[in-house]
């Protein structure tokens, strides 16, 4: 498999080469995702052959949109997304990142007895479990939440949910599951809406004006290869609104929801 330079950009550091080696499907996907290994590394493959179509995402964009949004985590020097390119592989172009191990022990995000939010966690939203009993979903407190919901919405993800947050044994947070990102209409649905009406940090605000010089330039036109022009205007106006409001934004008034669901 040799990576595909027009939208991946500089292969990631030590991103690996050769055949793509296909070990299984995930089979509760709503799209075709299979795991294998390149050059001895674990990583997770998602052909364009395999996208299910979408009356909002145009037909075969939805590996585009997961390379996107990793160029975007990276500008940010946030590292939300691990290390993805475009590549051909067993059924043809497709996404390939690179597999995390999650900690088993650990949720970022979860349901609890109502009302009985952890200590370092934040409430969401309160609602009923499969036997009818009021749970509340909650989400940690910390700066790699912080800023994965503030990636969420520069990216505008309609799909942050709580089994696309991997935690990570030294504390960090990665985020996966962004083929629905970049549309033109808002669709921010996550479950991390515990931030909203904070202030945004100075580091938070540093990562943001990164990004925003990089769209000014070379990761601009990378995105425009990748998405419609009226996309990528459409994320550097999201990312001006943030800058200039200064705070975690809260759900939009839409006919959309703002959870996606199932939540996880």
């Amino acid at each position: 498999m040799i990576p595909d330079p027009t939208l991946s950009g500089e292969l990631p550091d030590g991103f690996p080469t050769g055949e793509l080696e296909l070990h299984g499907r995930v089979l509760p996907a709503s799209n075709a995702t299979f795991v294998g290994e390149l050059g001895g590394v674990r990583v997770v493959y998602k052909p364009i052959a395999g996208e299910k179509p979408l009356w909002d995402f145009p037909d075969g964009t939805l590996a585009a949109r997961e390379v996107s949004a990793y160029a975007v985590s990276q500008a940010l020097g946030w590292d939300v997304v691990p290390p993805t390119v475009l590549g051909d592989g067993p059924h043809g172009p497709g996404m390939v990142q690179l597999w995390r191990d999650e900690v088993d022990d650990k949720s970022p995000v979860d349901i609890v007895e109502e009302g009985r939010v952890p200590s370092g966690f934040r409430h969401v939203f309160d609602g009923l479990d499969a036997h009818d009993q009021p749970v509340s979903l909650v989400h940690e407190d910390s700066e790699p939440m912080r800023r994965m919901a503030l990636f969420d919405a520069v990216v505008n993800n309609a799909d942050r949910k709580g089994g696309h947050v991997l935690p990570m044994a030294d504390g960090h947070r990665h985020g996966v599951d962004h083929g629905l990102t970049f549309n033109v209409e808002h669709k921010l649905r996550t479950v991390l809406w515990g931030f909203v009406g904070e202030p945004i940090s100075e580091a938070e605000t540093e990562g943001l004006r990164r990004l925003s010089s990089a769209l000014a330039g070379d990761l601009g036109a990378r995105l425009a290869a990748a998405l419609t022009q009226e996309e990528v205007e459409v994320t550097v106006k999201r990312l001006s609104r943030l800058l200039s409001r200064g705070t975690f934004p809260a759900p939009a008034s839409s006919r959309y929801p703002v959870i996606p669901w199932p939540p996880f």
